[in-house]
């Protein structure tokens, strides 16, 4: 049934999503350049919302869950199981009041209507992975803007997509970088399931009738302990979640 409705929607699908990829796209450049961060961010927090309801199309379902009160005067590093690439507008949609970016890869940066737009001038990390330098210091400025900002930051620790939706191993390089220059940011697991499952099928079709959850979990003070300590505690919560 995913497989058979996948292929009958797929293609309105991708219309909607490419369609609304394509109006956000000059919607960004008048907001960033009339309005500045506040407005453009208006943009993006809509055009994530938008995005998230084309999965609608596909029979698909997106909840989000958090019964914590988490703070919004103080930085945040949500920690993040990655399944899909349709993880990401419902972290941005859903934790907008956070003001939460990503470390990105900077091959993003080009050639992609909106989200290579938003990607060079959202206040995100985008990162060479083959220059280690850069990487570091890309991400030091981004905790640099947290702590000045109040912003947060969304870090997929796993360090690449998990395509089947078993989690592997958190590494704690990018929270141990952002911590020492933001040692007041609290670390928030966020356990997410099921985004896996729309691109089983690969690209074409898209799986259809899939609900994708995002729950936070308990957040977790950074105090004294090792960081790879912190690091494990977020796995283990996402982990529990997942009933992995």
């Amino acid at each position: 049934m995913h497989r058979f409705f996948g292929y009958i929607l797929t293609p309105v699908y991708y219309l909607f999503f490419w369609f609304w990829l394509g109006i956000f796209h000059p919607s960004q450049w008048l907001a960033y350049n009339i309005g500045g961060y506040r407005a453009h961010k208006y943009v993006v927090d809509l055009m994530n919302l938008c995005l998230v309801g084309t999965c609608y199309l596909l029979g698909n379902r997106v909840s989000f869950t958090n019964p914590h009160k988490l703070p919004v005067n103080r930085p945040i590093i949500f920690l993040a199981n990655h399944q899909s690439m349709y993880d990401i507008p419902p972290l941005i949609w859903f934790l907008r009041k956070h003001h939460a970016k990503f470390i990105s890869k900077i091959e993003l940066t080009k050639g992609i209507p909106s989200i290579s737009y938003n990607l060079k001038k959202g206040g995100g990390a985008n990162i060479d992975r083959k220059d280690t330098k850069q990487s570091i210091m890309e991400i030091v400025k981004l905790a640099g803007r947290m702590r000045e900002k109040n912003w947060s930051a969304v870090i997929f620790p796993e360090g690449t997509r998990a395509k089947d939706g078993q989690l592997k191993s958190f590494q704690v390089g990018g929270v141990a970088t952002i911590l020492k220059k933001c040692p007041e940011a609290l670390l928030v697991p966020v356990a997410i399931d099921n985004s896996w499952k729309m691109v089983r099928y690969g690209f074409f079709p898209l799986s259809a009738m899939e609900h994708i959850t995002l729950k936070v979990q308990e957040p977790i003070e950074p105090g004294s302990a090792p960081i790879e300590q912190l690091v494990l505690q977020a796995e283990n919560s996402i982990r529990k979640a997942l009933g992995q």
